[in-house]
């Protein structure tokens, strides 16, 4: 271990953090806890080491994203020098979009309501309810 890794560590929470994939630390830890963060394909703890080159996979609302660390960023700064740290694998870009198009479809088929109920319909509701059970 180099001086330099003793000065500066770069724990796999806080590199979450500082990359902006969660707004806190404790969020990061509690998805790395959960299993819902990989690195290098193993179920590691938060404190594990982040090193340039390794591979990332990340699920977030059931969606699953393979990442590359490209740096470790000293601080949480702005978004656009957040994105400078890691870079997405093609795959995990193109499987996204095919899932964000599928769920944009499925919505679009869902039949939608003009709004909230009034009360005669919230009556012929709760009748049909109390009827049916």
């Amino acid at each position: 271990m180099t001086s330099e890794d003793e000065r500066d560590p770069h724990r796999l929470d806080k590199w979450l953090w500082h990359a902006r994939f969660y707004k806190t630390r404790s969020l990061a830890t509690a998805a790395i806890n959960g299993g819902k963060v990989r690195l290098n394909a193993e179920r590691i703890k938060p404190a594990h080491r982040v090193r340039i080159g390794d591979r990332l996979s990340l699920t977030q609302a059931g969606i699953v994203a393979e990442y590359q660390v490209l740096g470790l960023p000293v601080r949480r700064g702005p978004a656009a020098e957040a994105q400078s740290h890691f870079l997405e694998t093609p795959a995990s870009a193109e499987r996204r979009a095919r899932l964000r198009e599928q769920q944009r479809l499925a919505q679009l088929t869902r039949p939608r309501s003009e709004g909230r109920p009034d009360k005669r319909d919230r009556r012929r509701l709760m009748r049909l309810q109390r009827d049916q059970g």
